[in-house]
């Protein structure tokens, strides 16, 4: 996710403190990774630098004080062309489970129970995941969503590497 795109995507409806953006990132998109308060204020940093926010005002807080940041025509555009841009879609072509299966046949320890340890943490994931998804709103529904379907499909990988343990092994001791 780029933080700029969201914290100017956020911006659009208001000028805003950095303090209320990230309140309003983590209520509507950080329920599992919010941000941290140095994030927010280098990207906002790193925003005004390239001038795609502008200071809107400065009001005296409790301690330093309180820039409100409005995003520029120029921050506009980017959020447009940030969000007509399909993102690249993630093959794991090179992944860590893969290597810890080879690794294991390699080395003589159990690739099955590899996997099956494995399984059991998907499937425990994707049941705290599922009751999560019962009580949530509408956005977490969809986040949990997005979560268990990557999962389900890291079962059947898991499945058929265990389906196919024995040839694959074979082919590792070459």
């Amino acid at each position: 996710m780029s933080i700029g795109h969201t914290l100017l995507g956020l911006l659009e409806s208001g000028p805003r403190h950095g303090y209320d953006l990230k309140r309003e990132f983590d209520d509507t998109f950080g329920h599992d990774r919010p941000l941290h308060y140095g994030q927010v204020y280098s990207t906002m940093a790193r925003l005004l630098k390239h001038g795609l926010v502008e200071v809107d005002g400065i009001e005296p807080g409790g301690g330093p004080e309180r820039k409100r940041y409005a995003i520029t025509d120029a921050g506009i555009t980017d959020v447009e062309k940030w969000l007509a841009q399909p993102e690249k879609p993630e093959p794991y072509l090179q992944s860590t489970l893969y290597t810890k299966v080879v690794l294991a046949l390699l080395t003589g320890r159990s690739a099955a129970g590899l996997l099956d340890t494995q399984r059991s943490e998907h499937l425990r994931l994707m049941r705290e995941l599922t009751a999560r998804k019962k009580h949530g709103d509408l956005a977490d529904q969809l986040v949990c969503d997005h979560a268990l379907f990557h999962l389900e499909a890291d079962l059947r990988w898991l499945e058929l590497t265990a389906a196919r343990l024995d040839r694959l092994a074979a082919e590792v001791a070459k």
